[in-house]
């Protein structure tokens, strides 16, 4: 590392380096609105809207919510920089959440001041009368009643900015997507915020391509992670898979990220087995599990890449755990094994004691001193993290004999029909091997005899026909009697949280069995 290394902690560090270094290369680039940031404009804009928000009233440790959609992608990222210029705490709001939802987590949080636009400004409106704490409005497009606009941002100073934090200070408190219930605030502190330590970077002249939103865990590491390893971000705020094809072959972009849901469709286009896919190094999948079917095709139509379906939680933060590409035909349905020096294990649910080989239990993971912790919430940071640092994922797994992790599902998706204990992940798999398949989920419904009976709910293909009949044949073929479901829904889509995770309390009839 050279004289002109970032000096600073911090992560909005990186930026100032790069605007010193790289000024007028292209930072982050909006693939819908054909509109991009360099880090200069990126590094300045930020310094005043730090100080903008510091006008307001904002100070250090005080909350300051960004609600803002993926169309409004490079006044988000400039909103993130700021906010931690400012010394403040960033807080991302789902766009997708009610306004009820909204105000829950906001009057959790407390914010002084939000970060919106005219689609959400309305909404805005409201939560800001019933969340005592939000006195400022910033909207990121033209004027409304009792907001401020992002043009007034113009007038002040650009130079750098930075109220001083450490370590310990909070950095973001991010709400979990609530697959099961109502989210949590994870807190993020400085010092475990960064997945990527600041660096020099060799600049690639090459982008890292994304479209996870912006507001959750995946989309808010591809802010920062690209400039780290010398690449600028390709956003897609609104996913297209004709577009993803076209940006690939104009913009060759080095490194790319897909939640399950986009493999799928990516897979399932006609343009897969024609497009030049040549330039990816890397293709992570995340956010949700995939087919390993899917995964495979991908890796075989770019052999160049390192295809992975790797897994994360918003609690363990940069612990991830990844396939190496030489193990995928080797250990198929494995999400592969922890990058040091981070930690896994699993362990029996009730006395934490390590499993052997092949036995179902908890998986919890650890990263020596990135612990996280829940926002005001000391109860529930004491039931997932254990006093050593490990955190308890509420996710069923198990390790073979070389220390590969394979995911069996959700604690709470574990099915319990007239004693048996059902896997949903086991019956998804069985599920998505039909060729007429394109998603499926499986969950508990209510029984009157046996307490639960196995529920599935079928994405049928496009042009595909299938019927209840032919499925549970297939299914009785494959699966033990116990383990098929008999309840059978054929729905035109799953519904899914922001990150692509299905919703599982939200299978349509599953609670009306």
């Amino acid at each position: 590392m050279g004289d002109d290394a970032p000096r600073g902690p911090l992560l909005v560090d990186q930026l100032r380096f790069m605007a010193r270094r790289w000024a007028d290369e292209i930072a982050y680039r909006d693939l819908d609105a054909g509109e991009a940031i360099t880090f200069r404009e990126w590094d300045d804009t930020s310094n005043r809207v730090a100080r903008f928000l510091i006008d307001r009233g904002v100070r250090k440790g005080d909350r300051v919510a960004i609600h803002l959609p993926s169309d409004h992608c490079l006044q988000w990222i400039a909103s993130y920089a700021a906010i931690h210029k400012a010394g403040a705490v960033m807080v991302p709001v789902n766009t997708r959440l009610s306004e009820n939802e909204v105000v829950a987590i906001l009057r959790h949080a407390e914010p002084t001041a939000i970060v919106t636009c005219d689609a959400l400004a309305s909404m805005a409106t409201v939560v800001a009368e019933k969340v005592d704490a939000l006195a400022t409005v910033l909207n990121a497009d033209g004027p409304r009643d009792a907001t401020d606009t992002w043009a007034q941002t113009d007038s002040f100073d650009a130079s750098e900015i930075q109220v001083p934090l450490d370590e310990d200070d909070m950095a973001d408190i991010m709400y979990t997507s609530g697959t099961t219930g109502l989210p949590k605030g994870v807190l993020v502190r400085h010092r475990n915020v960064g997945m990527i330590p600041n660096s020099v970077p060799h600049w690639s002249k090459t982008g890292w391509l994304h479209g996870a939103p912006l507001f959750t865990f995946a989309g808010m590491s591809f802010i920062y992670n690209p400039m780290k390893m010398g690449l600028f971000g390709l956003y897609m705020p609104k996913f297209d898979v004709d577009h993803w094809f076209d940006v690939v072959e104009r913009d060759h972009p080095m490194m790319v990220f897909l939640v399950p849901a986009m493999a799928e469709l990516i897979t399932a286009s006609p343009r897969f087995e024609s497009a030049d896919l040549s330039s990816p190094l890397a293709v992570s999948i995340g956010s949700a599990p995939l087919a390993p079917a899917t995964l495979l095709r991908m890796q075989d139509r770019m052999p160049q890449a390192s295809v992975s379906n790797s897994y994360g939680l918003t609690e363990a933060g940069p612990a991830y755990i990844v396939m190496p590409k030489e193990e995928i035909r080797n250990r198929v349905g494995s999400v592969g094994k922890p990058i040091p020096p981070a930690e896994a294990k699993v362990v029996d649910p009730d006395t934490d004691e390590v499993l052997a080989p092949r036995a179902v239990g908890e998986l919890l993971v650890r990263l020596p001193g990135k612990r996280r912790e829940y926002y005001k919430d000391e109860d529930a940071t004491t039931r997932t993290w254990t006093e050593d640092g490990w955190l308890r994922s509420g996710d069923l797994a198990y390790v073979d004999e070389d220390g590969f992790i394979y995911i069996s599902g959700r604690m709470k998706d574990m099915i319990i029909r007239g004693g048996n204990n059902i896997y949903a992940t086991d019956v998804e798999a069985v599920i998505l091997e039909h060729a007429a398949v394109q998603e499926a989920a499986v969950a508990g419904v209510p029984h009157p005899v046996l307490g639960e009976d196995v529920g599935a709910w079928v994405v049928v293909k496009p042009g595909c026909e299938l019927t209840r009949d032919e499925l549970a044949a297939f299914c009785s073929e494959r699966l033990a009697d116990y383990k098929r479901p008999r309840v059978l829904h054929f729905v035109d889509e799953l519904p899914r949280n922001a990150t692509g995770k299905v919703m599982k309390h939200k299978l349509p009839g599953r609670e009306s069995q």
